[in-house]
């Protein structure tokens, strides 16, 4: 009775029910980097590029959508203006823009190389954005609203890599007037009133990955397997743990006004932060991944989370989550269907509908070539085997002409309909049978189909028996692929090594300083994948395999080994490490660096050229021989002429490679007007076609033969290349002074403006060194200083970089070849095929005594944005034009010099032995 009178106890209150996360996009095919946003309403999400253009996904409160940028990169922060715009960093130097509906690519002080993990402003014209060269090399730029600029770092009090160098930095926020910046080795700074930044104590020397605040609290995380939660202590002038106990890694943190916020990490583990302390929130994680990598508080108090499979590279498998007032999902990807049956381009059917049945079907192969990867050894065997095989065809209408690898003898009413025929299904049988299955095979198989069709012929006729002229070309395409079973390509086996071939130096990481090589004479594959998260994880997918290390052992055109075997060509011994091959690679420098030269260079055949085989001894041709008169100079910018020089013959990617490039010249010399096909300049002019059949047998046996002879060279001597030898000998240091800094007997050998070193007076304030300061006792050297973030519109151009970070004026994503130095292929095949078309066409000078090819301005090159005028490469002979292609390899920094010299002598060789057999073809003497 007491009891009811005095009443019950207070029930206790309930727990509130926690409020759940919900999983508004899982297994997005990119990962997501970062949120940001406005309000509820208008919200931000920004990933990873695979494939379709980085991931930009925006919420208005009702759906969501995705934004196209225009560019292609991935993007790891974005950060959205309450009263402004919407910025987005990433990789490739990249800042973007978003206003009144539109991007606008930044223009910022980093290279491709530069990643930009982060970007904060307190106001549009106030901005900071921080990153880093694959884990190192910290950077941290601010823009005043209208440029970027580089911000000085407290380098003395950085902690530094083995090779000097300092962390990478990963994220950049602030607060009032203090902003902070955090990065790899437990690096946090922060700048108070504007001043410079200041390293603060840490505790730890792990990666922090991101920094946030609110309430009066600034919070850093981070981790390597184990996690940090770090604060900061402002009476102790310091960060102090918080982590719970068996915290994981956390890679997003975002504090609300009052001090509570969030962490997130490792396999979506999520903690909270309540009452001035961190808890893991115990729930199952809505959606699966590596890491949630990024998370935001709204201002109405929603919490966002962004993430995917972000640590170990891939970078998919987005995930996107959201705690609060619920919220639309993001639609998924729109599945495009089946994919569409492979289709020829209409202006690939056929690009040359005015030219002989040859040139239409080297045309279709030319295509092919550019479509597939750059193997110069398979496209060279390639073309010959078309040029033999439309031959073949076209000798067996002939009384006097051998065959090569079929020899028939046939009649027809009408001739040049039957060649036709029979080229035609010659020249597909081969190629279908070659690049069906090649990178851009089902393309290329389209336009070949495409191509038969369009001649009226029926593709799939494969018809070998009776005397039609499609039977017989079935049937020379049908001995061509027999023949090619059996010529030690291993074609079959998709031309791999039959060698057992193993590499002598660890494959190079291109994105890493130096090089380490157990023997520095030998050449050295590399690893170009690029280090795409700030784990800065290296994988092995990008390591280079050994292009045509067995290619010696194929089957050649005209080639004969010498009495007692050994080398088809015996070069002579390559230079090997040391004082040699230390000029040599001067010489690479010194022309690299050029490349941003402002000296006026006169191009014309008058100024250049005419040199003795296997040298560089020419100063011109006083006079062209055609016209009686000199030639008109052609003035440019040194920097022009080395740019455009080193990317017209590149013949890298998506190009015709070398023995396709000659083909390409060979095809405009016929084109000349007025050009006369006198068959080694001799009698009476041949029709087109049979100019056309003979040329390519001779061209393309060349071709075939020059890549046996180089790459047997190559694998016989196995030479390095001048990336590993630059920075290997930049890593020893300078070998002058033996009383000065960095002295080592196998270094780099100083040259003042070109090769020095690293001093306090070189390096002081406005000093040529003095963006190098934290590199004292290094060598460096003037050379290009990489590509650009934004090709089309940049320059890198050229400047004081550490040696031990050169690298070739190529792109990043190619570097150098797959293949070792000793000697050039350009200047094998360029030399070989010179001296092809000098002896068919019965003079070593172009039609008219002038070649010629036009680089446009600021639109040509794809390195980088130029040239600054339109530059014109001119040649008075074929062997002017062989030459430049070798002197090629050296401004674009791919080979030494003896590689090029050697590799033109032994080309003249090939290119002479390959014109006295195909004229035995040409005159039925081949054959007894």
């Amino acid at each position: 009775m007491g009891a009811l009178l005095t009443g019950c106890p207070d029930e206790p209150e309930p727990t509130p029910e926690p409020v759940p996360w919900a999983a508004l996009a899982k297994t997005r095919p990119e990962a997501l980097l970062s949120i940001s946003g406005r309000s509820a309403s208008d919200v931000w999400a920004v990933g990873a590029d695979r494939g379709r253009g980085p991931a930009v996904l925006h919420f208005d409160g009702t759906a969501w959508s995705e934004v196209p940028t225009g560019v292609r990169t991935d993007l790891w922060w974005v950060h959205a203006f309450q009263d402004g715009p919407v910025l987005m960093s990433g990789g490739s130097a990249t800042i973007l823009r978003h206003e009144n509906g539109a991007f606008t690519r930044m223009p910022t002080p980093g290279l491709a190389r530069h990643t930009v993990y982060g970007v904060w402003g307190s106001r549009p014209d106030d901005v900071y954005a921080v990153g880093s060269v694959a884990d190192r090399a910290g950077f941290i730029w601010h823009s005043d609203g209208t440029r970027w600029s580089e911000v000085a770092l407290p380098l003395a009090d950085l902690p530094r890599t083995e090779d000097g160098d300092i962390p990478g930095f990963f994220k950049v926020w602030g607060t009032g007037a203090d902003v902070y910046v955090v990065g790899a080795r437990g690096v946090v700074l922060r700048s108070r009133e504007g001043r410079a930044f200041e390293v603060m104590p840490t505790g730890t020397t792990r990666r922090l990955f991101t920094v946030h605040g609110g309430g009066g609290v600034v919070v850093v995380v981070g981790g390597e397997g184990s996690g940090e939660i770090l604060e900061l202590d402002e009476a102790a002038g310091r960060f102090v743990s918080r982590a719970p106990q068996g915290c994981p890694l956390l890679q997003g943190v975002s504090l609300s006004a009052n001090g509570t916020g969030w962490a997130t990490g490792f396999r979506g583990e999520l903690y909270q932060r309540q009452a001035g302390s961190w808890r893991r929130v115990d729930a199952e994680p809505p959606a699966t991944v590596e890491s949630l990598h990024a998370t935001w508080t709204d201002p109405e108090g929603g919490v966002w989370a962004v993430g995917g499979n972000v640590l170990s590279g891939s970078l998919d498998s987005g995930a996107l989550l959201h705690r609060g007032a619920q919220v639309a999902a993001v639609p998924p990807v729109p599945d495009p269907g089946p994919a569409p049956a492979p289709s020829c381009p209409a202006a690939a059917v056929d690009p040359r509908p005015s030219g002989t049945i040859a040139r239409r079907w080297n045309e279709q192969l030319l295509g092919a070539i550019r479509r597939d990867l750059p193997r110069p050894t398979v496209h060279a065997r390639n073309l010959y085997h078309l040029s033999a095989a439309m031959w073949d065809a076209w000798a067996a209408y002939d009384a006097t002409a051998d065959g090569v690898f079929l020899r028939e003898k046939h009649t027809a009413p009408d001739v040049a309909a039957a060649r036709s025929e029979a080229v035609s299904y010659a020249a597909y049988r081969v190629l279908a049978h070659r690049y069906t299955k090649a990178i851009g095979g089902p393309t290329s198989a389209a336009c070949f189909r495409a191509f038969m069709e369009r001649l009226g012929y029926a593709p799939d006729d494969a018809v070998t028996t009776g005397d039609s002229p499609r039977a017989l070309g079935n049937r020379i395409g049908q001995a061509l692929i027999s023949a090619g079973t059996a010529d030690g390509a291993n074609e079959q086996n998709d031309y791999k090594d039959t060698t057992g071939f193993q590499f002598v130096n660890a494959a190079m990481v291109v994105d890493t300083p130096g090089a380490t090589l157990v023997d520095p004479s030998v050449w050295q594959p590399l690893n170009l994948a690029v280090a795409v998260t700030q784990n800065g994880i290296i994988t092995t997918s990008g390591v280079q395999g050994y292009i045509g290390a067995h290619w010696g052992k194929v089957t050649p055109f005209a080639l004969a080994r010498p009495d007692g075997g050994g080398l088809y060509l015996d070069p002579g011994a390559p230079p090997v490490f040391g004082a040699e091959l230390r000029a040599h690679v001067v010489d690479v420098l010194r022309k690299e660096s050029g490349l941003g030269s402002d000296e006026w260079v006169d191009l014309s055949p008058g100024a250049l050229g005419n040199n003795s085989l296997g040298t560089n001894d020419g100063t011109g041709h006083p006079l062209n021989p055609i016209t009686g008169l000199p030639y008109a100079p052609h003035v440019v910018r040194r920097g022009d002429f080395g740019r455009v020089l080193a990317e017209f013959w590149a013949d890298g990617p998506k190009s015709e490679t070398p023995p396709g490039h000659w083909n390409v010249l060979a095809n405009t010399v016929a084109d000349s007007p007025g050009f006369s096909r006198r068959l080694f300049g001799e009698g009476t002019e041949v029709d087109p076609l049979e100019w056309d059949v003979k040329v390519y047998l001779a061209l393309n046996g060349a071709a075939h033969d020059a890549a046996i002879v180089a790459w047997e060279v190559k694998r016989a001597f196995i030479a390095a290349r001048p990336l590993s030898l630059i920075r290997h000998m930049g890593r020893l240091g300078q070998s002058t002074n033996p009383s000065g800094p960095a002295y080592h007997p196998d270094g780099l050998p100083l040259v003042p403006g070109l090769i020095e070193v690293v001093t306090a007076e070189s390096s002081a304030p406005g000093q040529r060194h003095a963006h190098l300061a934290r590199f004292q006792g290094q060598v460096v050297v003037h050379a290009w200083r990489g590509e650009p973030g934004d090709r089309r519109n940049e320059v890198g151009g050229t400047g004081w970089i550490r040696a031990i970070e050169w690298m070739p004026y190529q792109l990043r994503t190619f570097v150098t070849p797959a293949f070792p130095g000793f000697i050039s292929g350009h200047s094998t095949f360029s030399r070989a095929s010179a001296e092809v078309l000098a002896a068919l066409t019965g003079s070593a000078y172009f039609p008219g005594g002038l070649g010629e090819f036009v680089a446009p301005r600021d639109s040509y090159l794809t390195f980088e944005r130029g040239p600054s005028t339109d530059v014109r490469l001119q040649w008075a002979t074929y062997y002017d034009a062989a030459d430049q292609a070798g002197q090629s390899r050296l401004w674009g920094g791919i080979h030494v010099t003896p590689d090029d010299l050697i590799g033109r002598r032994l080309g003249s060789t090939v290119g002479l032995s390959a014109v006295v057999r195909a004229r035995r073809f040409y005159d039925g003497t081949q054959v007894p």
